[in-house]
């Protein structure tokens, strides 16, 4: 099955202008789905389109509106919207070159995979790709997507490049109002050394394959169980809060505390029972069919 993308245009560069293609990073088939369901009865609830009045409406018959008054909106037809002629709705044009470590992680918002189209010349984008890695600086532009221009950047990423949206600046609140009470007196020197030995001890290079996802997989064994007819077990217990009396005491035995073992990385999706696999089977066939 082919790739669809999320967005094709063109990336520039000054004078340099190459087809790419933008496809989600995002991996959302890993999500549980739940739909909402009528406690009384078990059927699933629907969401309908209806006017103040009650009336319901079909999908294709809803524009958009702006209300400029209370009850009156200026209409804008779903034409007029996409026909909108701003740059950045064909074009990624990288206008400027920052060290990525300027950015701050704030700013940041979803991943994009940007690869060449396949009429593109491969060692054009080879060029760029290579460097950006080789004067470790991200590129800077705006792109029209999801129906609204995002600022974004472009660096490598193995042989290709990943965009990564970018929140506008007065789209964050100001940290102040969350910061104002907190002491900017210095750490004590004693509690300081024994805070960065800790983590010393607990440095190492970023995996993210050890990580997982603990809600999803209680959650996925409380399905199980449900569609099991017994009790979930546990994912993983809880491990007891230590009583500590002071900051001293608590980085002293966080010291001498054995290391918990570290998370295994995820090898694929546990096995599951025939029963669930018929469960679930029948569950795909009813949505395929609605």
């Amino acid at each position: 099955m082919a790739l669809r993308p999320y967005w094709s245009g063109n990336l520039r560069l000054s004078l340099v202008t190459l087809p790419v293609n933008v496809y989600s990073a995002l991996n959302r088939s890993r999500q549980i789905p739940l739909k909402e369901i009528y406690r009384k009865t078990g059927e699933r609830v629907h969401r309908l389109n209806v006017t103040e009045d009650g009336t319901e409406v079909e999908r294709d018959e809803i524009i958009k509106g702006y209300e400029v008054e209370k009850g009156e909106y200026v209409l804008i037809e779903p034409d007029e919207i996409k026909d909108l002629k701003i740059p950045s709705s064909r074009t990624l044009d990288i206008v400027q070159f920052v060290p990525a470590e300027e950015i701050d992680d704030l700013y940041f918002d979803a991943p994009y995979f940007v690869a060449p189209q396949k009429n593109a010349d491969q060692q054009t984008f080879a060029v760029i790709r290579d460097a950006l890695r080789q004067s470790k600086t991200t590129g800077i532009g705006q792109l029209a997507i999801a129906g609204r221009e995002r600022l974004c950047t472009i660096r490598p990423c193995g042989s290709g490049l990943i965009l990564q949206t970018l929140r506008y600046e007065n789209e964050l609140r100001d940290s102040d109002p969350y910061f104002d009470d907190i002491t900017k007196k210095a750490a004590a020197s004693e509690e300081l050394d024994l805070a960065r030995e800790l983590i010393k001890r607990k440095t190492a290079k970023f995996d993210p394959g050890r990580f997982h996802d603990h809600y999803r997989e209680a959650l996925q064994e409380l399905i199980e169980a449900k569609v099991e007819n017994r009790e979930p077990v546990a994912v993983e217990e809880d491990r007891p809060a230590a009583k500590v009396i002071n900051l001293m005491d608590a980085l002293r035995k966080s010291l001498k505390d054995p290391e918990p073992a570290p998370p295994k990385a995820e090898k694929g999706t546990p096995k599951t029972s025939a029963k669930r696999k018929k469960t679930l089977a029948k569950t795909a066939a009813r949505e395929k069919a609605s």
